[in-house]
């Protein structure tokens, strides 16, 4: 055989010596390195002997079958024939399934491929990997596939749902179709899952199968049958999703099925005035949508557009300011996120706007609700205040410390009455913001000079002391509060700021009672804890200040007979309520002290609508405070026995009552509601509102009420301000959330009206009264 020698060529040097041999090592050195070379021969060669001889890998052959279904192919006799060309043709594309789903899914009927799949398992691993493919097989427990035909309507529902819970560790799955050119519409009239969707939860996809990518929305938690929840498919297929965990199981859902000949929107807007909103507003709008509105006003002016509503975003995107998700285009200008109502306004340079909506594949919203009207492009806002954001408020709005435009605009640049304060950027805000704990005017002007010094901490009594002192086992405020909170829970000496549990022993933690965590020896602190807490979950779209229904559920409608709602209260037990004393004083020959004269309503949410929600009672006896005073309002608080014991529901439920040493720190948002009436007359409200108000400071409001408040009262201003009248009613609660529950912090008392911007309103504080309250009812 012969072999071609290998042809070397070598490069020039231009020096000889680099090109001669060095001096080598020596003998010893040869020999040593004869000998590594050696063992490192010897030990790769042991290495590969045993890993390819010794080393067994002895694998055991294990067959599973399976099936694929393609949901967008219409199955044809002739896939049941392995050598048919239709048959090699499928074939071909199930290799290609996971691009495929991830098109668009529109067409009706579906084909199941069922398929063999060979795994090579490891000695010793076999009846692991028959548990794990038994458990993927048993977690679809149920599959269920319904076409919605035409002009017919059906629902689907979580097994046993009204009957009985739903089952633990399931998870089911509804694949819905209708006719080709429909879409489906899918109503919940009832959801109630467990809270946390970790744990259990229903999703819904724009397909027929579950793609992350057209996730429609996940949900768990109880909604209001009040609360829209309906959802619109893009094309004529939807998925309904449902997984369960191990415990803790509700009673499930229940949703409406029906089609549509699908969704219209955009077009030609014209004419002075007009309004539009996104597709199902206020229910969620469907994915894959594009929608146009082209706008145009009269000649001369130009357009303005409010959006009234606008809710557009999804998990992961609310911060995000690119809008790469769903949005609305306003000519040009990208629109997303969730807004303020009535904050956001563009205006147009011309008689001409073009509005673009448009949705992704995944995560819907309530979308948007909006009106156009022709301007004056001169004079935008005739005898009103333009924002820089184009809004029109009232000129007396400006400079008043409260951010009417959205964006600031009307707060600066503002000279500062002697009734106000004059921050260091410029901005005013009302006086009882002052020393709250909150920086209002952003610089912290309004929280300088407030009494103790850096380095000291302010005692509930307003003393100062050392920060070094807190915590260090010596009452040095001389009231304990510089002990509160410090991590020891026996052995703690007894005083009016620590928590005494029902076997007379004192923890220093603040307001532990109802808050999820046994602190007392005797777990007293976590008894009758049944309170609190609204059983729905709350829209993020409110009516302008409007309540949910069942969102306070332990708000009362006190009725004079023969006269209406006069007063509200508060539930604190299937028997008692708690009001306002100046709401039981006999006027003239009314005489509202005698229980005969009252009904209450519970479980109201708009005046004069007795659904099926509302219980009625009338009263067995009325305890007003024995020192209330008719002309301070001081001990302003009453308690009312109803005749029989009311049943709770989801829309009555008692609110919690503090402990007397319960702390409502300076600055903390609490919640007002009533029907807006007080006792001396006036028109109440329809539908129960709300409102937002904080905590404010009590020598300062004490001063702005020219010393009228006593050591029995609580001060509070209104976050949002409006010039509405009132928010709330005399004898109504001052509710306070704390976790997951709200305590009642007071009882709407006194002010000038109620509730009105730059007017603080006074309320009785229940803590005061916690015994007295305990003696005449045991709760």
């Amino acid at each position: 055989m012969y072999f071609k020698p290998f042809k070397y060529s070598f490069l020039p040097a231009s020096d000889n010596k680099k090109l001669e041999k060095k001096k080598g090592p020596g003998k010893v050195g040869a020999v040593i390195g004869v000998v590594i070379f050696a063992a490192v021969v010897a030990l790769m060669t042991g290495l590969l002997v045993w890993h390819f001889h010794f080393r067994k890998d002895v694998r055991v052959k294990k067959m599973y079958t399976g099936s694929l279904r393609i949901t967008n192919q219409v199955f044809e006799d002739a896939y049941e024939n392995a050598n048919s060309s239709e048959f090699k043709a499928l074939a071909k594309q199930v290799t290609s399934q996971v691009r495929l789903l991830l098109r668009p899914s529109t067409s009706e009927g579906s084909v199941i491929a069922y398929y063999l799949s060979e795994f090579r398992v490891p000695v010793g691993q076999e009846a692991a990997v028959d548990n794990a493919m038994a458990a993927m097989d048993k977690l679809v427990e149920k599959d269920f596939s319904e076409h919605t035909r035409t002009n017919h309507l059906g629902q689907i529902q979580s097994p046993g749902f009204p009957d009985r819970p739903y089952a633990p560790n399931t998870f089911i799955q509804w694949q819905l179709r209708a006719d080709p050119n429909y879409v489906i519409k899918l109503d919940f009239d009832t959801m109630n899952l467990e809270e946390n969707c970790k744990n259990d939860f229903v999703k819904i996809y724009d397909s027929l199968v579950a793609i992350e990518s057209r996730v429609m929305e996940e949900m768990c938690g109880y909604y209001s049958p009040s609360e829209p929840l309906t959802f619109l498919s893009s094309g004529n297929v939807m998925l309904v999703t449902m997984a369960t965990n191990e415990k803790n199981n509700y009673p499930g859902f229940r949703a409406q099925k029906f089609f549509l000949t699908g969704t219209t929107c955009g077009g030609q807007l014209s004419g002075e005035k007009g309004n539009f909103s996104s597709p199902n507003f206020p229910n969620y709008y469907p994915p894959r949508t594009f929608c146009q509105w082209s706008i145009e006003v009269p000649a001369g002016k130009a357009v303005k557009l409010t959006f009234k509503r606008f809710l557009l975003s999804e998990p992961g995107q609310e911060n995000s300011k690119d809008c790469r998700k769903d949005y609305v285009s306003v000519n040009e200008k990208k629109l997303c996120g969730d807004k303020p109502v009535g904050t956001m306004t563009e205006t147009s340079n011309d008689n001409k706007m073009t509005v673009v909506f448009r949705s992704d594949g995944s995560y819907v919203d309530r979308g948007f609700d909006a009106v156009f009207e022709a301007i004056d492009v001169k004079d935008p806002c005739p005898k009103q205040f333009q924002c820089r954001n184009q809004r029109c408020i009232k000129s007396d709005l400006r400079c008043d410390g409260w951010n009417d435009c959205g964006d600031m605009s009307d707060e600066l640049n503002c000279k500062c009455d002697a009734k106000a304060i004059s921050c260091k950027n410029g901005l005013c805000k009302p006086m009882f913001w002052k020393c709250d704990g909150v920086d209002d005017c952003g610089d912290r002007t309004d929280e300088q000079n407030c009494g103790c010094q850096s380095g000291q901490v302010t005692c509930r009594n307003n003393k100062c002391v050392s920060e070094k002192k807190r915590c260090d086992g010596t009452d040095d405020c001389g009231d304990g509060s510089d002990e509160l909170d410090c991590g020891r829970t026996s052995d703690i000496r007894c005083t009016d700021a620590t928590y005494k549990c029902k076997n007379n022993k004192c923890i220093n933690k603040v307001n532990p009672e109802c808050d999820g965590t046994p602190d007392c020896e005797d777990g007293s602190d976590e008894e009758n804890c049944d309170c609190g807490r609204s059983m729905f979950k709350t829209s993020r779209i409110v009516g302008g200040q409007d309540a949910e229904a069942g969102e306070f559920p332990w708000q009362v409608s006190l009725h004079v007979k023969s006269i209406g709602h006069v007063c509200g209260a508060s539930l604190i037990s299937p028997k008692w309520l708690v009001t306002a004393a100046h709401c039981v004083q006999d006027d003239g020959g009314l005489r509202l002290s005698q229980p005969d004269k009252w009904e209450a309503q519970l479980g109201l949410h708009v005046q004069r609508n007795i659904g099926s929600t509302v219980q009625k009672r009338t009263l067995k006896q009325i305890i007003a405070h024995p020192n209330y005073n008719s002309f301070t309002f001081d001990n302003d608080i009453a308690l009312m026995e109803l005749s029989s014991p009311v049943t709770y529901s989801d829309y009555i439920r008692p609110i919690c009552l503090p402990a007397p040493q319960h702390d409502f720190p300076v600055g903390s948002t609490v919640w007002i509601t009533g029907w807006g009436a007080t006792r001396e007359g006036g028109f109440a409200a329809k539908v129960l509102q709300k409102a937002q108000v904080r905590i404010i400071n009590h020598s300062t409001c004490n001063d702005l009420m020219k010393g009228q408040l006593t050591s029995r009262m609580l001060c509070a201003g209104v976050l949002s301000g409006g010039v509405d009248a009132c928010q709330g009613d005399s004898g109504g609660p001052l509710s306070s959330p704390s976790g997951t529950r709200m305590h009642l912090a007071g009882v709407v008392s006194w002010g000038d009206g109620c509730a009105r911007r730059n007017k603080p309103g006074i309320y009785t504080t229940v803590t005061k009264f916690r015994g007295w309250i305990k003696e005449k009812t045991g709760v």
